[in-house]
């Protein structure tokens, strides 16, 4: 008996979008003006067959043959000729429980939602190895970077030892144009609302939350690892001083929302926060709405990939990608071999103790200017053996910057330290004690420096 793949019409494969907002109009712009195109790297065609919105009048920027668009998913589901969902719906449930219909109505999937692969993804992906069906996500991660098969694929004769990247183009952006305009967190965010680079809530792109979600999609990738995203200690840009970002340009630096993952003894260090990287590096270089992820691998040694992480038509370029793939039969292949997210394969690597991770440390806070304060506070790190690498204290009339957007007061004076090497247990009691000193106002700043 064939199976059900095999009995389909072998010339075309037929796709139904779920999602027509911006990477939607996009994927089916590729599809409608580029057949050609995909037809001749996928040797048959590719036939958008299907739109499903939730509204039949709103505006798409984009003109679709009749008869394509629907809002009804049933039309979608019920057709046995329809091959690939391209499953572009946001969020956790409808878009879980859709997934899993159209792969028991014999779809194959792709899909750009990342935090739907982060969350439910080891059910998802045991459920399509059952039903022989196959799940293709490079969107999910890094947009038009063509990261989840350089991961899993290209560098699979390597034992990856780390990756570091900027994994969400919307905070690299707003941090970007607060380090060349000397611009406020809030009304940098507004410009990128303007641009449409941030959602009207950019909550999850400027926490840190969706940076989160793409480290543990990728260190499973790279390291075996099964993590839930809430474990990786994570920070953002959210409140960022525009004041210490020219500190860290004044020390050689800038600061980026990095996200890193490194084997150390067999245990993975993970973590997401604003990080001071060195200028003159690539991803010290990487501006506005551009993702940069570096790779070290045993073999190959470092690896860099740089493109635009989010947008209509790189992420769309990314989607084609595995619409072809799937339709050609790669997708299905290395999807039963690699085993994404399998549920019974045991973890190659566990998350190592966050008070264990160790780094560099910038401080940057406000002291009352008088004698005794820097002893005072060299004296805590001291305590807790964190040795100096560096000190800068301004004048108060230097800080007229860090005065406008914030509500320290003006009679205290920013010092900014560079520590040595010391542990993230170490660094987190030593902060916490010297914000609690009478001759410390307001919070202490506290971020990685890397190179």
């Amino acid at each position: 008996m064939s199976s059900p793949r095999a009995a389909r019409d072998s010339s075309r494969t037929n796709v139904a979008i779920l999602g027509m907002g911006t990477v939607g109009a996009g994927v089916a712009r590729l599809l409608i003006d580029h057949g050609d195109r995909t037809a001749r790297h996928a040797g048959k065609t590719i036939w958008l067959s299907k739109a499903v919105v939730r509204d039949l009048k709103k505006p798409r920027g984009i003109d679709l043959p009749e008869g394509v668009l629907t809002d009804s998913i049933d039309e979608v589901l019920n057709d046995p000729e329809i091959d690939v969902v391209v499953q572009l719906m946001g969020g956790l449930s409808p878009a879980r429980e859709v997934m899993l219909r159209a792969m028991e109505a014999g779809k194959d999937i792709v899909t750009a939602n990342k935090a739907l692969l982060a969350e439910h993804g080891g059910e998802l992906f045991t459920r399509a190895r059952q039903l022989g069906r196959s799940i293709a996500f490079e969107a999910a991660v890094a947009g038009g970077v063509p990261i989840i098969a350089n991961v899993s694929q290209c560098l699979s004769a390597n034992q990856i030892l780390s990756l570091e990247g900027i994994l969400n183009g919307t905070s690299n952006f707003i941090v970007s144009q607060m380090d060349e305009k000397g611009a406020g967190y809030e009304e940098t965010v507004k410009v990128a609302q303007d641009l449409g680079y941030a959602e009207a809530d950019p909550a999850m792109d400027v926490d840190g939350t969706d940076a989160a979600q793409k480290l543990a999609i990728l260190s499973h990738l790279a390291f075996g690892a099964t993590v839930d995203w809430r474990d990786i200690p994570r920070s953002g840009i959210d409140g960022l001083n525009p004041a210490d970002l020219r500190y860290a340009s004044q020390l050689g630096y800038r600061i980026k929302l990095l996200a890193t993952a490194r084997l150390i003894d067999g245990e993975l260090e993970l973590s997401v926060g604003p990080t001071l990287v060195r200028k003159g590096t690539p991803m010290a270089e990487v501006r506005d709405a551009y993702n940069a992820i570096r790779v070290i691998g045993d073999a190959v040694g470092p690896v860099f990939y740089h493109g635009l992480g989010a947008g209509q038509m790189p992420t769309a370029s990314a989607v084609v990608a595995d619409i072809i793939d799937t339709a050609v039969g790669r997708t299905p292949i290395t999807f039963q071999t690699l085993e994404y997210f399998s549920e019974d394969r045991p973890a190659r690597a566990v998350q190592r103790d966050v008070a264990k991770l160790r780094g560099r440390y910038y401080l940057s806070l406000h002291v009352a200017n008088h004698p005794g304060t820097l002893a005072a506070i060299t004296g805590v790190l001291a305590e807790h053996k964190i040795s100096i690498a560096s000190v800068m204290q301004h004048e108060e009339h230097e800080d007229e910057t860090t005065q406008k957007h914030s509500n320290v007061d003006s009679s205290f004076v920013p010092l900014v330290i560079m520590t040595h090497e010391a542990s993230e247990g170490a660094a987190a009691e030593a902060t916490t004690a010297i914000a609690a000193l009478k001759s410390v106002d307001g919070r202490v700043v506290r971020m990685p420096v890397r190179g």
